[in-house]
């Protein structure tokens, strides 16, 4: 039994400290899983129980708060765009296969220190669901919205701990500028009715997202056919990941965009029958009145 459990301990020390990068390996929430499952753990329970954890207590505004978190989010989604691809740039890394280097480049460096920035900003990110609980939003803490949060933190704590870097980068790039203008929209929304007329692209935004998942899908199954020299176990958990965000996405959008076009024409189209049905025998009721002008006036 001890022996069995020295060969565990082993294989835990090799895994997760032997083969990790050293450049990443002693940086804040890094050197160990324990730090992300625990705050995933805590999240997820935070999520599910938001509203009994909640209910009791008043319902917050935060209007401030939510414009200056945006605003934040949209400078350091910006700032990590401009990282990943200038220093790719720099250090002529390939856009179709980029393998991880390992060495204490400037360059490299500069790479695993925004690996790093974009893990850490998986946390900042939690804050969005706290914001939901304490203004009441609940049906905006849905599945798809726990699960992306959770599940990023742990992809990007592997990406740091063994990958700091290689062709990450153009999938950390791509989502930081996503995330850009996603903050954006965010943000202006926060100003209230005035600022509607000014929001009509929410829409394309989920577009967007969508694009980025086949994005990252097919470039992953590309770089296990041409045998690229990056991590394949990746590759493969990212396909899957691609997958599981594509039919979650793709569900919202039909709920959010298609179901309620088809539900908002369906109601015009029956306001309309009211109105054939309805609307000119009243204007005829009044006829005696002399209100038959003013009931087409109003209908039209």
């Amino acid at each position: 039994m001890n022996m069995l459990w020295h060969e565990l301990a082993d294989a835990y020390k090799e895994a997760i400290y032997d083969r990790a990068d050293q450049r990443t390996a002693g940086w804040l929430l890094v050197e160990s899983p324990v730090y992300p499952i625990a705050i995933a753990c805590c999240y997820a329970y935070m999520s599910f129980n938001a509203r009994s954890l909640t209910a009791k207590m008043p319902t917050y505004n935060l209007k401030s708060f939510i414009i200056a978190y945006n605003a934040t989010m949209v400078a350091l989604s910006v700032y990590m765009t401009y990282e990943f691809f200038m220093t790719a740039y720099v250090a002529g890394y390939s856009v179709t296969c980029q393998p991880v280097i390992y060495d204490n480049s400037p360059t490299s460096l500069r790479m695993a220190k925004v690996c790093w920035l974009y893990y850490f900003s998986k946390y900042i990110e939690l804050m969005e669901t706290a914001v939901f609980a304490l203004r009441k939003k609940y049906n905006q803490i849905s599945f798809l919205h726990s699960y992306h949060h959770t599940s990023m933190i742990g992809i990007w704590w592997l990406t740091t701990k063994y990958l700091p870097g290689g062709q990450g980068y153009i999938f950390g790039g791509i989502n930081s500028f996503v995330h850009a203008v996603m903050y954006t929209y965010y943000g202006l929304s926060a100003g209230g009715p005035k600022m509607q007329k000014y929001l009509w692209w929410k829409k394309y935004i989920t577009m967007l997202q969508l694009s980025q998942f086949v994005i990252l899908f097919f470039y992953c199954i590309r770089s296990i056919a041409v045998d690229c020299k990056y991590a394949k176990w990746m590759c493969s958990m990212m396909i899957g990941y691609a997958i599981s965000l594509l039919v979650l996405f793709l569900n919202f959008y039909i709920k959010a965009y298609l179901n309620r076009g088809s539900k908002a024409k369906s109601a015009a189209s029956n306001g309309v029958r009211k109105q054939i049905n309805g609307g000119l025998a009243n204007g005829y009721s009044h006829h005696q009145n002399g209100s038959v002008a003013n009931g087409i006036k109003k209908q039209e």
